[in-house]
């Protein structure tokens, strides 16, 4: 203890310094972020508990493949999960249950149960991105006006960690496309 350091202030001072630390790191760098619902299943499941690194994307664009936490025009209030799928200028489109960009079948092993139904063909905006569900048949995503193409603004980060439950627990990764 420093000299004239009362133990409630050596207290009241750590307090402060953690409280700023945990506000600087929540706002820049990392947050935490529940899953609702099964929209990304087989990836994620309702109520994992997952960290979301917002520091990244302040660095460079979002991915393909990459799984973000954005909020989406329709729904400001609320933060939705999904995976990346069409970047900026890209053409896509959904044929029998196949994703087409720019006229290329993209190959996801990560989905079990693709819509046979067709969508698109969409074209994504400077500055905007495509985003699917894993869990096609039942997912708000890009499809849907109320989602609709993803601002660059809006995206939160990227989700790379899975804390909970502890036996789930598991980092993400991307794709090789």
């Amino acid at each position: 203890m420093a000299a004239g350091k009362t133990p409630l202030r050596e207290f009241v001072e750590t307090i402060l310094i953690a409280a700023v630390l945990a506000f600087f790191i929540i706002t820049f760098v990392i947050q935490s972020f529940v899953v609702e619902g099964p929209s990304m299943e087989p990836t994620l499941y309702d109520r994992e508990r997952l960290f979301v690194n917002k520091f990244l994307y302040r660095f460079r664009e979002p991915q393909r493949g990459e799984i973000i936490v954005f909020t989406p025009r329709g729904a400001p209030g609320n933060k939705f999960i999904k995976r990346v799928i069409g970047l900026p200028g890209e053409i896509v489109e959904m044929e029998r249950g196949t994703v087409y960009i720019n006229g290329e079948p993209l190959v996801e092993d990560y989905i079990i149960n693709p819509p046979q139904r067709s969508y698109g063909p969409y074209e994504v905006g400077e500055g905007e991105f495509f985003v699917l569900g894993d869990n096609r048949s039942n997912s708000s995503d890009s499809r849907f006006p109320h989602v609709g193409m993803v601002e660059r603004d809006s995206i939160a980060g990227l989700a790379f960690w899975v804390y909970w439950p502890i036996t789930g627990m598991r980092l993400l990764s991307s794709p090789d496309y």
